[in-house]
Formats: C-alpha cells, sequence, structure tokens
C-alpha cells in the first residue's frame, strides 16, 4: 500500500511539475518592445498604451499602481492595454506575467528627430561644459531608437538593441548632446521627471520621415541623398587596395594642401579622390599606441596607416578622431592614405580644425603638403550619370522604421531639428515640414501635438555680397513660415551660436535653453516672452523703408552697437547692405545707393552671425524678407 501511494504521489508530483513548466515557457514567449523596459519614462496626464506580443491564446496580465489590467494576443499574436492617466513621480514597478519592469518614472516625454546634430555624442562637449562629467540627473532618461530605415513598407516594432538610460554620471556618456542639456532644462525648471525619445540619424533628408501618403504631392525629383551614395559606392575607384599601402610609389601624383578645399587645389573632380603623406617616428614610437586627429573632412573618409585601415566617418563633419592601435607605426617612415569622397565635387580637409598624430608625448604635424591622385571621377562617367538621371527617390524609409514603430508611445510633443542636408532644396522644405507635422500628427493621433523647431544655426565662411544665394537662408525662412502658419507649432532662433567650420557646433546647451523657452509658452501655457521680433509689415517713405515688428517685448534693442546685415534694393532687385536704426517699435532702413528703395533683407545669408535685431528680453529676430525674389 505504501508503495502504491509512493508511485501516485510521485507521478502527481510530475504532472504538476510539467503544468507547471509548461505554464511558465508559455510566459517566456511574451515580447515586449525595447522601449517597454526598466527606467522607463512614461508620460503624465494622459491614457498609456502599453503593448507587446504573445502566443494566440495567452492570457496578458498587467499590474501598476495598484491598477490590474488583462487582455490576450489578437489573431497576429500583438496584445495592448490603456492604463489610466498617471501623475507624475516614481520610481515605480510594473509586473506583466512573469516579467518586472522597475525605475518606472511618469513625467513628460520628448520625441527629439532629425539629423546630425540632434546626434551629436554628448563626449564631443564635455570639455566645453565639464558639468556632463559629474552629472547627478537620476530623473532625467534617455532612450536612443536603433536606425531601421525600411523603404518597403511600415514596421510594426523597433530594431533590437535600444535602452533607457539615466542622466547619472555613470551613463550619461550614453546621450546625445541636446537631448541631455533639454532634459535637464525642462527638468530643473518643472521638477517632473523628462524622457528624451530620440529616433534621429545623421544625413538624413526630411523626406526620409515623412510617410509615401504624405509626400505623394511632391515633385519626383526630391533626390534621396542615401541611394545617391549607395549608387555612388558600387562602383569601385582605381585606387581601392592599391594607393592605401605603404610602399606604394607616388612620385607622379599632384601635390595638394592640407587643410584645403579641392577647388583651391586645383581638383576638380566630383567622386573619390587619394590623399598620401609621409611622416617620420622616433624610436619610442615604434609599435605604441596612438591617436590621429583628422579635423572635419567633406564628405566621407576611409583612413590608412602604413597600409593598415584606422577608421572611417560616412558622412560630412564629424570631427574624425581615430586610434592607430599599437603594432602599426613604426620608427623611421610612416605613411597615412585618405580615401575621400564628395558626391558633389566640394571636398575639403576643413580649416582650423587638428590635422596631427599624438602619442607617448609625441606630436606629429600632418597639416602642409600631401599628394594626391583622383580615385574616380563620376562626372567623367556617362553610364553612372544615366543611372544618376533616372534615379527616382527613395523616401520614407525612416518613417517607415523609426516613427511608425513608436506611434503608441504618448508624448509631450516633438523636437525637429534638421534642415542641414535639404539646403539645396529649401524651396519645397516648408511644404515638406508641414506635411511632416500632420504626418505625426494623425499617426500619434493627436492633432494638436506641440512641434518645436530649432532653427539653423549660422553656418560657412561669411560673405561680403548681399546678393549671395543662401540655401541655409531658405531653410530658416521655411522654418520661420512654418512656425507662424502651422497651429501649435513654436521655433528657437540660433543664428549667433553656430561655428563657421563645423556643422555640428558644440553649444547645444544654449539652443536647448532657447527651445525649452519656446515650450514653456506653447506647452505648459506660461505668459512669458518667448521669442524674438517678428516681421510683420514694411512701408516706404522717400528713400527709406519702415519695418513694424511684433513679439517686440519690453522693445526692440541692437546687440553689440549699430544694427548690422540689413540689406536694401531697388526695382533692379540688386541688394546693398544697408544703414538701420531703431526707432519706437519700428527699424528704419536705408542707404544712399538705392534712391527708390522696394524690398529689405536681414540675415539672409548662410553666416548672419553678425546681425543683431532682438527685443529687450536678449532674443533675436529671426532672419526676414520682403521680397520673394
Amino acid at each position: 500500500m505504501q508503495s502504491r501511494n509512493f508511485k501516485f504521489s510521485t507521478v502527481f508530483k510530475i504532472v504538476f511539475l510539467m503544468i507547471v513548466l509548461s505554464h511558465q515557457l508559455s510566459f517566456g514567449k511574451i515580447k515586449l518592445p525595447d522601449l517597454v523596459s526598466d527606467k522607463m519614462v512614461l508620460q503624465r496626464d494622459v491614457g498609456l498604451k502599453i503593448w507587446g506580443w504573445a502566443d494566440v491564446g495567452e492570457n496578458i496580465t498587467i499590474k501598476f499602481r495598484n491598477e490590474t489590467y488583462n487582455t490576450s494576443p489578437d489573431k497576429n499574436g500583438k496584445w495592448s492595454v490603456q492604463l489610466k492617466p498617471q501623475k507624475a513621480g516614481g520610481p515605480f514597478v510594473m509586473e506583466i506575467n512573469e516579467i518586472t519592469i522597475r525605475d518606472i518614472l511618469v513625467g513628460d516625454v520628448w520625441l527629439a528627430s532629425g539629423q546630425s546634430n540632434m546626434e551629436t555624442p554628448i563626449a564631443r562637449l564635455t570639455d566645453r561644459f565639464p558639468e556632463i562629467n559629474v552629472s547627478d540627473f537620476n530623473k532625467i532618461r534617455y532612450f536612443k531608437v536603433p536606425t531601421q530605415n525600411t523603404v518597403e513598407s511600415v514596421r510594426e516594432n523597433i530594431a533590437s538593441g535600444g535602452k533607457w538610460f539615466t542622466g547619472t554620471a555613470s551613463e550619461v556618456m550614453n546621450w546625445t548632446a541636446f537631448a541631455y542639456f533639454y532634459a535637464v532644462e525642462a527638468y530643473e525648471h518643472t521638477k517632473i521627471p523628462q524622457g528624451m525619445l530620440v529616433s534621429s540619424l545623421g544625413g538624413s533628408a526630411i523626406q526620409s520621415w515623412v510617410s509615401q501618403e504624405h509626400l505623394k504631392n511632391f515633385p519626383d525629383d526630391i533626390i534621396d541623398k542615401q541611394a545617391l551614395s549607395a549608387l555612388n559606392s558600387s562602383k569601385l575607384d582605381q585606387g581601392r587596395n592599391l594607393w592605401n599601402q605603404k610602399d606604394f610609389n607616388d612620385g607622379n601624383w599632384g601635390k595638394a594642401k592640407v587643410p584645403g578645399k579641392w577647388k583651391d587645389n586645383g581638383i576638380r573632380a566630383k567622386g573619390t579622390v587619394w590623399f598620401r603623406k609621409n611622416f617620420e617616428l622616433p624610436a619610442s614610437m615604434d609599435g605604441k599606441f596612438a591617436r590621429l586627429y583628422l579635423g572635419v573632412m567633406v564628405d566621407s573618409d576611409s583612413v590608412f596607416v602604413n597600409g593598415k585601415f584606422v577608421g572611417s566617418t560616412s558622412y560630412t563633419y564629424p570631427p574624425r578622431k581615430y586610434d592607430i592601435p599599437g603594432g602599426i607605426l613604426k620608427q623611421g617612415k610612416n605613411t597615412i592614405a585618405i580615401q575621400l569622397t564628395s558626391n558633389f565635387g566640394n571636398g575639403e580637409f576643413v580649416a582650423d580644425k587638428p590635422y596631427k598624430i599624438v602619442g607617448d608625448g609625441v606630436t606629429v604635424d600632418l597639416t602642409g603638403e600631401w599628394k594626391y591622385n583622383i580615385g574616380r571621377d563620376t562626372s567623367k562617367d556617362e553610364e553612372y550619370k544615366s543611372k544618376l538621371k533616372n534615379l527616382r527617390s527613395t523616401p520614407s524609409g525612416l518613417y517607415n522604421g523609426m516613427i511608425y514603430p513608436i506611434r503608441d508611445y504618448k508624448v509631450r510633443g516633438a523636437i525637429w531639428y534638421q534642415g542641414e542636408n535639404n539646403a539645396g532644396q529649401s524651396e519645397d522644405y516648408a511644404g515638406l515640414l508641414k506635411n511632416l507635422i500632420e504626418n505625426w500628427r494623425d499617426v500619434f493621433q493627436w492633432s494638436q501635438m506641440p512641434f518645436l523647431l530649432v532653427q539653423l544655426p549660422n553656418f560657412m565662411e561669411k560673405t561680403n555680397d548681399p546678393n549671395a544665394p543662401s540655401g541655409w537662408a531658405g531653410i530658416r525662412e521655411a522654418q520661420f513660415k512654418t512656425s507662424q502658419t502651422v497651429p501649435y507649432t513654436a521655433m528657437s532662433v540660433n543664428y549667433d551660436i553656430g561655428e563657421w567650420n563645423d556643422i555640428h557646433p558644440l553649444n547645444k546647451k544654449d539652443m536647448a535653453k532657447r527651445l525649452f523657452l519656446a515650450a514653456r509658452k506653447l506647452v505648459y501655457g506660461e505668459k512669458l516672452v518667448s521669442s524674438g521680433p517678428v516681421f510683420n509689415s514694411m512701408k516706404v517713405e522717400n528713400s527709406n523703408i519702415i519695418l513694424s515688428f511684433d513679439n517686440v517685448g519690453s522693445g526692440l534693442q541692437s546687440k553689440n552697437g549699430n544694427l548690422k546685415h540689413f540689406a536694401i534694393a531697388g526695382s533692379d532687385k540688386k541688394f546693398v547692405w544697408a544703414e538701420a536704426r531703431i526707432k519706437g517699435n519700428t527699424v528704419i532702413v536705408t542707404s544712399k545707393e538705392i534712391k527708390n528703395p522696394v524690398a529689405v533683407r536681414y540675415a539672409w545669408s548662410n553666416n548672419p552671425e553678425d546681425a543683431n535685431l532682438q527685443n529687450k528680453e536678449g532674443l533675436l529676430a529671426s532672419p526676414f524678407r520682403t521680397d520673394d525674389w
């Protein structure tokens, strides 16, 4: 009898264990998006959607802040629950079946997007802003959406690899710079947790972030530069795997000065140019590790030292800092080779940047004379030109892969810092930006979703010609017009804090401060002056043009002396630099050269750094023109 009881008991325990294990394995099949994970920030005061995937028939139970929610997957395995609105606070814990998500905060979440200036790593800014190294902000969090460019169709989930990080010193180096300073500014003002959901990609054009449906009314000749780049790189240049070698004979190559522009060195090519330079090292550097600084290059590069690949950058303007591993450098003669590609022939080693090798107390200056040879000139490639002529745009890929999959994650508003890549298409940019805003408001199901626009800062060399064409001025105008005509938008003005020789200016702190000032009015409803003077109207009196403004705040004033960067033109449409002075809430513009003026432009150039019309609150006027020539 005891034996039978033992057998029955044993069988019962085995069956029970099998049931438990089966139940645990079923739970183990639940999949959550990376966004729904430890350290996440949830948007306060709105209904929240939590979603994931599981086997059909699975029962899903979610417990959060003393509330329980139940659901099950649809026929495709996707499930979701709607949480009631939550007050700001935390940290909290969420349980989804057997999965426990810890350290959840509830506060404000910002969707930040754009191109490389939204991608600038915070590590680049630590010398200028040493407070980053001792950051102690646990209540600000950061999530970078992994790159997923999907041209064919929308994706239901983001690419894997995303993770939430806090703003504490041990994790802050995972952040991008603008997101960090904006989160700090927002948290210190509101004392509410802040989450930065950054979905951006360096070198991306605006049309990549807009759905096909919202692009259907735009011209077919809006070329996707990524497709152009892919086509360009598909053809090999004659120097590949040959001109990078240490002992290659470059005696018959041309000579070029570094830093310098291709055109200033007599290089007339579109495509790939190779540069080589020999340098000497003492015995103390034999086999040693070193750091290679190659300033800033236009557009993409691959770098070799003594025939060994040491690094590459795929787009314009990030600072090139490459490690030379131990064992590559030798006593005596060494060689560096650079494969530099510029699709439009404007290749450059940007001036006033470091070009050197540093290691073990030794510094080698790499400026001066280099050798060069053209690896591939696409302007002479008829087959390439034929393909390029018929190349169609392949937009929407980043919207499909990096915006659509996060549409259910509730946010407080969107931040848009982009335009550099579309400077050659400024006439289409206002329409594209308007459609992007409408598109995102549709997909996030929020018709009043706030949009905060970062107007492009100053960039490139200053010009003394008031008639010089400027794609950057056109983009700024498009951004400004959008902020004035599209509801629930605001913009910050930044043409005084850029850098003429770096498309990625370091002063992201002031940019973020200015943008959050706009958010305080637009998003939080504070009654304050959040922008500079806005051009309203003009009238002509004798040889003067009188400009009137809105948003004058406490009154108009100039920053640092007399008003600058005003230009005036007559009916011949030829602008000349003008004198300008403030009278009350107007600006009077005149020039002895123009007797019958018809139009004025202000800060209308790539780099209007000296433009200085502002209100007494210290906020600059946006660039404008009274003509549409």
